[in-house]
C-alpha cells in the first residue's frame, strides 16, 4: 500500500459525516425552472447523457426586489444514476470573476468521478454580466484590446502617469456604458441569485463547487445564507483579501512560478536550447520580451507576450508550449507558437474582461493610484520585469461607483466545507486557502504537494484528492483532518497543451 493510500484510508476511517442528503426514493418534484434547448455555446455530452437549459428572472438590485429584473441563464446535465443515488443539484462555477458556467455543467461534469455524475444533476449558470445572463460591455477598456498593447509593467515618471491615466479611462469607459449597474455586479448579488436557482429547484441547500473565483463565490454565499449552504468544495482557493491585495499576492507568486520554470527549461537545455541554467533562461526569456517591446511581430508586444506567459505559468502542462515559443522566436522571430488560439478582442473576450472589473470593483473599496504605483515600484524591486497582467483591480482606484463595505466571506454557522490547494499555484496561492478557512471553523484543507498548478479537483488526475472530495460530495464525508495529497512534480517534458 502506497503512503498515499495509507494516509487516505486512516483518514477515511476517523471521518466524521455531514447529516446525509436524502436519497430520493423517487425523482424530485419538477422545478419552478422549464428547461429547453441550450444556445450554440454550449456543447452537448458524450450519449446518453443530454444537456438543458432554462432561464430565470432575478432582481438586479436584491435589496429591491421589486424593481429593474434581469434574467440568468441556467443548464443542467442530469444526474446518470439510479433515483435512490440521487443526491440533488451541484451548481458549478468555472471561475474569474467573469468566466461563463453555462457550457462548465458540460464540461466539468465529463471529468468528475463517476460517483458525483451519478448522484448530481450538474448545474452551470452564467454569472450577472457574462454571456447569456445580462451581458456587459465596458468597450474599448481604456485601450485593454489594442494590438499591440501598451507595455504593461510601467518604468518612470512618464510611463508611471500614461499606466494610471489607462486606468482612469478604463473606469471612464465602463461607467459611460454600465454606469447604472456598476453597484449591482458584486459577488453578493450573484449569491443571492444562486440561492434563486436553489429556490426555482426545490433544493432545501445548495451544494457547490467552486474553482478560483468560483471559491469567492462560495464563501460569499456561505456568508449570507449559512443555513441553506450544503457540501461545497472550494477549489483552487482565493483568499479573503480584498481584490486588489489579492492581485499584489498573486503577481509575486507568479515572480516564483517564472524563476521555477527558468530552472525546469534550464535542466531540459538539450531540447529547448535556451541555456544550461536559469540565469541563461532569464537573459532569453528577456531577449524575446525586449525584441518585442522594441518591434512587435503582427500586433503581439509586450501586452500581449506577458499575456501569454501568466495564461502559461498557471498550468505546468503548458510550459513546454512557452519554452518553445521563447526558442522560435529567438530562431525565426516567429509568434505563432505564443499567439492564444482565441483572439484577445473576442466578445467573449470582451465580455470576461467587462464582468471581470464590474465584479471585482463591486466587491469592495478599491486603492488609492498612490498605492497602485508604489505596489509595482515594490514588485519591480522583487524583479524589474514582472508580469502584472493580474492587475485587474487596479482600475478600481478610479472606478465611479464606491462600495460601501467589502464583500462578507465565510461564516462559522455555515456546515464543514471542503477546500483544496496546490501547495505552489501561483494564480491563487496557497497562503489564501489558510486564511480562508479561518473563517469556516470545522472545514478541512486537501492540500496537493509537490504540485505548480491552478485548478485540482476533477483536473490534475490525482486519485488523493478526487476520492476525497467525491466521497465529501456522495457521502458528506468530512476528514478528520486535513488531508495531504502527493503531487507530480515538476512536469515531464511533452507535448504542447493550447
Amino acid at each position: 500500500m502506497s503512503r498515499r493510500t495509507a494516509l487516505l484510508s486512516v483518514l477515511t476511517a476517523a471521518a466524521a459525516a455531514l447529516p446525509a442528503a436524502p436519497a430520493h426514493a423517487t425523482p424530485p418534484p419538477a422545478p419552478a425552472l422549464h428547461f429547453g434547448a441550450c444556445p450554440d455555446t454550449v456543447p452537448q455530452p458524450a450519449a446518453p447523457d443530454r444537456v438543458e437549459c432554462a432561464r430565470l428572472g432575478v432582481p438586479l438590485d436584491w435589496a429591491h426586489p421589486d424593481g429593474r429584473r434581469i434574467e440568468v441563464a441556467v443548464s443542467r446535465v442530469p444526474a446518470s444514476g439510479t433515483p435512490a443515488e440521487h443526491r440533488g443539484a451541484l451548481l458549478v462555477n468555472p471561475g474569474g470573476p467573469g468566466g461563463s458556467g453555462l457550457p462548465y455543467a458540460v464540461t466539468k461534469r465529463a471529468k468528475l468521478p463517476e460517483s458525483v455524475r451519478r448522484a448530481y444533476d450538474v448545474m452551470g449558470f452564467d454569472p450577472r454580466g457574462v454571456g447569456q445572463s445580462a451581458p456587459v460591455d465596458c468597450g474599448p477598456m481604456g485601450g485593454l484590446f489594442d494590438s499591440p498593447g501598451a507595455d504593461p509593467v510601467p518604468v518612470g515618471p512618464t510611463a508611471e502617469q500614461a499606466y494610471l491615466a489607462s486606468l482612469s479611462r478604463m473606469a471612464d469607459d465602463c461607467a459611460a456604458r454600465e454606469g447604472d449597474v456598476l453597484p449591482y455586479f458584486s459577488t453578493e448579488q450573484i449569491a443571492q441569485d444562486m440561492d434563486a436557482i436553489r429556490a426555482a429547484l426545490g433544493e432545501p441547500r445548495t451544494d457547490f463547487l467552486g474553482i478560483s473565483y468560483g471559491s469567492y463565490l462560495g464563501a460569499a454565499y456561505a456568508a449570507r445564507f449559512p443555513q441553506r449552504t450544503g457540501r461545497m468544495v472550494l477549489d483552487s482557493v482565493v483568499g479573503p483579501w480584498d481584490w486588489y491585495d489579492f492581485d499584489v499576492v498573486q503577481s509575486r507568486a507568479l515572480l516564483r512560478q517564472r524563476d521555477t520554470f527558468f530552472v525546469w527549461t534550464a535542466a531540459h537545455a538539450d531540447r529547448f536550447v535556451l541555456g544550461d541554467s536559469a540565469q541563461a533562461v532569464r537573459r532569453a526569456y528577456l531577449r524575446v520580451r525586449d525584441g518585442l517591446t522594441a518591434r512587435p511581430v503582427a500586433g503581439f508586444g509586450p501586452a500581449e507576450f506577458d499575456r501569454a506567459v501568466y495564461r502559461a505559468l498557471g498550468r505546468t502542462e503548458r510550459w513546454t508550449g512557452l519554452a518553445e515559443g521563447l526558442r522560435a522566436y529567438l530562431r525565426d522571430g516567429m509568434v505563432d507558437a505564443l499567439r492564444p488560439v482565441t483572439a484577445f478582442d473576442s466578445p467573449d473576450s470582451r465580455t470576461y474582461e467587462s464582468a471581470n472589473r464590474l465584479t471585482k470593483c463591486a466587491d469592495g473599496p478599491g486603492p488609492t493610484p498612490r498605492r497602485v504605483l508604489a505596489d509595482i515600484r515594490r514588485t519591480r524591486n522583487l524583479d524589474p520585469q514582472p508580469v502584472l497582467t493580474g492587475m485587474e483591480a487596479s482600475t478600481c482606484a478610479y472606478w465611479t461607483h464606491r462600495p460601501a463595505h467589502r464583500t462578507p466571506l465565510g461564516s462559522p454557522a455555515a456546515p464543514p466545507l471542503l477546500l483544496i490547494a496546490s501547495a505552489h499555484d501561483p494564480v491563487t496561492p496557497i497562503e489564501g486557502a489558510h486564511q480562508l478557512r479561518r473563517l469556516l471553523p470545522g472545514s478541512r484543507l486537501i492540500t496537493l504537494d509537490h504540485d505548480y498548478s491552478h485548478g485540482v479537483f476533477a483536473s490534475r488526475g490525482n486519485a488523493c484528492v478526487d476520492r476525497t472530495a467525491a466521497a465529501y460530495l456522495v457521502d458528506g464525508t468530512v476528514p478528520a483532518a486535513d488531508v495531504r495529497c502527493v503531487g507530480p512534480g515538476l512536469p515531464q517534458v511533452g507535448r504542447t497543451v493550447s
